[in-house]
């Protein structure tokens, strides 16, 4: 083994061969992809990260390595030398490399391989559990290499592009000071200083400040973050942002950069144009016309307020919804009547329930006639009226939600999105970016007086809006924005906070008290007021992004060595219990938990 890397380096990866190598003698390292006797040949499709290529062992032309391929099992490991040769009118078009094959003089077994738990192919339907146990396996599957070749190559783009425009990349630490505020944070005992704890940071957000306050007034890291909260398809325990901060800048700045950004990365991955600038659309509009803050624009399918319109409406759960300060909208759906049954229909009332709503009002228009659900209730100028407002063409039907407007914004909102895939309406060739803007700085927990910032605690008002603070904070917009693809949030950011005592304010109006802000941020206010410029920045979710790119379903898809929905790696078996040594020089001591349990 050692004589055949020494004396035959790798002169080309499999995929990479085509007709204009034919007659050159090859050296290939690689997997045994598929093995096949066919009577007097052994043909063998060789893998690496680039592609296959078909081996054809040819007894007359080596009988020693013919007798070695005949023991060539799927997943072994080996190495190849031999001359490129054409298929002739054998041309594979499923293979990029169809037109030829190499016929081997040379062959080592690097190392043979047991029967995998599963078999490597492009398209598997293997468990995912076992696949993420064997991770290293699955990532022989080309889908998956070619999404993490990707993700290396959009972080090469986003470098250079980011270079050229004059930003400095900074390390900021792993290792800070617990600040819970939102997600619960990933905490790390220290050694040295008893009873004491690290904690890994949720973002950089702070020190990317600091270094504003610094005077590096353009920074950037593609950088780790790690949040201890439940998980969904698109989050994990630990991910990476593309996090970008700038002074002297508006939030105009900020969008130019990212647009610019963006459009290098289409252009170069998918070959695909951006038209920039992108749209811009404030949040009260974004809800109310998609009852989401990160709308997908490919499809219409708007919701359609019609409070006013039935505030005396012969139908009871309108009438009393309205007079009880809730609100009534609708979607129509072209086409719908047709589409739906009412078998559909009770499942699309479901669908709504998950987000709150007591049910799925709806009525169908088909050759003139509104029949069905509530249509009894519209009659003449009422049926008038909402026919005018809500656009009704033939063969439409009608869905409404009555209810509190975060009831009826999550559940229409959401049923929008489900509706346009059953009608296919989301073409993934298709990307329609906007900003949304403008975003309450405060919220309100349902059953709760206290105020929760909506981004973070350091995001600045609007000047406008400054003087609202004191008196009417629930009513103060935020210098934030949200770079929203095809229904996803794949970028967000905001203009900061310079100003100590507009920060102390803040921290004040979000129910701290002087005693622990300077507990929590002592150090960040007192940056403030050594002559902090104005600045803002923004963090675009890295795995979030690669995945649109890719078009897969998961960010798991797009991590080399992911989570499991319960935050653990079944490959390596992490979090695990340590031994009590280590705890005992940690100064901790587990509570309530039973290793022979777990």
């Amino acid at each position: 083994m050692a004589i055949f890397l020494e004396e035959q380096k790798r002169t080309h990866m499999c995929g990479t061969l085509n007709a204009s190598h034919v007659g050159q003698e090859v050296t290939l390292y690689g997997w045994v992809a598929n093995h096949r006797d066919h009577g007097g040949m052994i043909f063998v499709d060789l893998r690496d990260r680039t592609g296959l290529v078909q081996v054809r062992f040819d007894p007359d032309l080596s009988k020693t390595v013919y007798d070695n391929a005949d023991a060539l099992r799927t997943e072994w490991c080996i190495g190849v030398t031999g001359q490129v040769i054409s298929r002739g009118g054998n041309v594979n078009e499923e293979m990029a490399t169809g037109a030829i094959e190499v016929v081997p003089t040379k062959l080592e077994i690097f190392s043979k391989a047991k029967t995998t738990p599963f078999q490597i192919r492009d398209e598997t339907d293997a468990n995912e559990m076992l696949r993420l146990e064997y991770r290293y396996l699955d990532l022989r599957r080309k889908p998956l290499q070619d999404a993490l070749i990707t993700r290396s190559k959009v972080n090469n783009i986003v470098r250079n592009y980011l270079v050229e425009n004059n930003f400095i990349e900074v390390e900021t630490p792993i290792l800070t000071k617990s600040t819970p505020e939102g997600a619960r944070d990933y905490l790390v005992p220290s050694r040295v200083n008893p009873g004491k704890f690290y904690a890994l940071p949720q973002s950089p957000q702070i020190f990317k400040q600091l270094l504003m306050v610094s005077g590096f007034d353009r920074y950037y890291q593609i950088v780790r973050c790690f949040r201890d909260e439940d998980l969904r398809a698109d989050r994990q325990p630990e991910f990476t942002q593309i996090d970008i901060e700038m002074s002297f800048i508006t939030p105009n700045d900020i969008m130019t950069i990212c647009e610019g950004l963006v459009s290098n990365v289409f252009k170069q991955i998918l070959g695909h144009d951006v038209q920039a600038p992108f749209q811009r659309l404030p949040y009260a509009e974004a809800m109310l016309r998609y009852g989401v803050d990160k709308p997908d624009l490919r499809f219409d399918l708007e919701l359609v307020d019609i409070s006013e319109d039935v505030r005396n409406s012969d139908f009871g759960v309108f009438k009393d919804t309205v007079a009880n300060g809730g609100i009534v909208r609708g979607i129509r759906i072209p086409g719908g009547a047709a589409k739906y049954s009412r078998k559909d229909i009770t499942e699309l009332e479901d669908y709504t329930k998950v987000y709150g709503a007591q049910g799925l009002a709806w009525l169908k228009v088909a050759d003139g006639n509104w029949t069905g659900g509530i249509s009894k209730f519209f009659e003449g100028e009422a049926r008038e009226n909402l026919a005018k407002k809500m656009a009704v063409e033939d063969g439409d039907m009608l869905v409404f939600v009555a209810a509190s407007e975060k009831v009826v914004c999550a559940s229409l909102g959401n049923l929008r999105n489900k509706l346009a895939d059953d009608l296919g309406l989301t073409d993934p060739n298709v990307f329609r970016f906007a900003w949304v803007t403008d975003f309450p700085m405060f919220e309100t927990e349902d059953g709760e007086d206290r105020l929760y910032a909506m981004h973070h605690p350091f995001t600045s008002p609007r000047a406008e809006d400054f003087h609202l603070l004191e008196t009417d904070p629930v009513n103060v917009r935020a210098q934030a924005y949200d770079l929203v693809l095809n229904g996803s949030e794949i970028a967000g950011g905001s203009i900061r906070i310079h100003n100590d005592k507009i920060q102390s304010l803040v921290f004040e109006k979000l129910g701290m008290s002087k005693e622990e802000a300077r507990q929590k941020f002592g150090f960040l206010l007192d940056a403030l007021s050594y002559g902090t410029p104005p600045h803002g920045g923004i963090a675009f979710g890295m795995d979030r992004l690669i995945m649109l790119l890719t078009g897969m379903k998961s960010i798991r898809d797009v991590i080399a060595f992911p989570k499991t929905q319960r935050a653990s790696d079944l490959m390596s078996d992490a979090p695990s219990f340590v031994d009590n040594t280590q705890l005992r020089e940690l100064y901790l001591a587990t509570v309530g938990v039973d290793k022979e349990s777990k």
